[in-house]
């Protein structure tokens, strides 16, 4: 037998081997590479990234292309070693060769180039593209076989085939890639997509200006006492109602009053003249409808109102943007009027505090689902009006009653259970 025998059997196996690790690094790449950044590459026109997303369209046939060489590659290196292990060492290499040819391929045919692949999936996909996409063509009735008879197994074991595919996130998995994206986006844009994502999850009356506290113009109150609430407000929009805030008559713009507030004589009639027709606002609507809700109809205040009509109090567009942008303040339990740092450590907090606020401002996990106030949540709890000194614990927080007046908790202090272990 020719001496150059072995020697192109050696030559032939190496360039096997290089076949089978291109052919398994690109499985890889093809598979681990970002498909969300490779769709914004094909959008900027990348031409290797176009064809690569449109291969991956039909993983099925990108498969088939790469495990059918893949098996060619490996089975002509596993006969070719068992000619050379017979040639060398007669039968006995015949027993050693797949041993060997075995080993050789999982280190260099499988495990380094997957591995590289996964690490650096756009540097072997890209460039692998050009090479699979002619195999492709070449290996099309193949691949229609194979993929005719594995899609035909499929069906019986009751897997639609023909199923397309989605990429789309979910509210949770946009919010862990957000989270994850580290120093790609800034802290703050990260806050903003994060509290965007949880509008969802609250409603209007989580972050409303409940009745008992709004500021408006009773109109049936005397002039000069109604022009001295327009002149000293620190809001841009006033609601006005007759009587009680159940009987809303309208919203009043002070933009449209400041003329009027220049003359020696305003009446009621010209207030009235200058208010807007309510927009009402069911209660349980999510924030991130009532934003668009509030772009569709071009208003940027809302009067909360029940199932029976009655007014629960006001939503702005401008509270709802607080709710993305967050607080202007890195110390929201030290600028909160309703929550009272003490010395010991404990917090002094009013009982009419949102339990939102109260979670945002101290980074607790107070329960929202039910009662919105902290006085809401104690007379839930207790079922009963408590008195001053009951103390009681709600999850991990501590609470004691203060001041109880008017049926309601007026002030509590509160204490996180950490604060008594070692």
């Amino acid at each position: 037998m020719d001496s150059s025998y072995p020697t192109l059997l050696v030559g032939a196996i190496i360039t096997l081997v290089f076949l089978s690790a291109f052919f398994s690094g690109s499985e890889t790449g093809m598979v681990a590479i970002n498909r969300y950044r490779l769709r914004h590459l094909s959008r900027q026109g990348h031409r290797a990234a176009r064809r690569v997303e449109k291969m991956l369209q039909r993983p099925d046939r990108l498969l088939g292309v790469i495990l059918i060489g893949n098996n060619f590659v490996n089975n002509a290196a596993a006969t070719l070693a068992t000619l050379l292990g017979l040639y060398w060492f007669g039968e006995l290499g015949t027993a050693l060769a797949p041993v060997v040819i075995t080993i050789i391929m999982l280190i260099f045919s499988e495990i380094t180039p997957k591995t590289y692949a996964a690490l650096n999936p756009e540097r072997i996909a890209f460039p692998a593209s050009l090479v699979l996409k002619p195999l492709h063509v070449i290996f099309t009735p193949l691949i229609w076989l194979v993929n005719g008879i594995g899609n035909g197994l499929l069906k019986l074991l009751g897997v639609n085939t023909q199923k397309p595919q989605s990429d789309h996130l979910s509210p949770e998995e946009l919010r862990t890639v957000v989270n994850e994206a580290g120093g790609l986006i800034p802290e703050a844009h990260q806050r903003m997509l994060l509290s965007i994502l949880d509008l969802e999850k609250a409603t209007v009356e989580d972050i409303m200006i409940p009745r008992n506290e709004m500021v408006g113009i009773d109109i049936e109150d005397d002039v000069n006492e109604i022009l001295e609430t327009l002149r000293s407000s620190q809001h841009t929009r006033l609601p006005v109602y007759s009587g009680d805030p159940g009987n809303m008559v309208g919203v009043l713009h002070l933009r449209k009053m400041a003329r009027l507030l220049l003359r020696e004589e305003v009446k009621k009639a010209d207030i009235l003249q200058h208010t807007v027709e309510p927009y009402y606002v069911p209660e349980g609507t999510p924030l991130h409808q009532q934003l668009i809700n509030f772009q569709t109809v071009k208003r940027r205040i809302g009067v909360v109102v029940d199932e029976y009509g009655d007014v629960l109090g006001l939503i702005t567009l401008e509270d709802i943007l607080e709710e993305i942008v967050g607080e202007f303040t890195t110390d929201l339990a030290a600028s909160s009027a309703d929550i009272h740092p003490q010395e010991d450590g404990s917090l002094v907090i009013d009982g009419t505090a949102h339990l939102r606020d109260i979670n945002k401002a101290l980074n607790w996990d107070l329960p929202t689902d039910g009662p919105k106030t902290l006085n809401g949540l104690i007379l839930e709890y207790l079922e009963d009006i408590p008195d001053s000194n009951t103390s009681l614990r709600i999850g991990d927080y501590l609470l004691e009653i203060l001041q109880v007046k008017d049926n309601m908790v007026k002030a509590v202090r509160a204490r996180h259970i950490s604060m008594f272990r070692e």
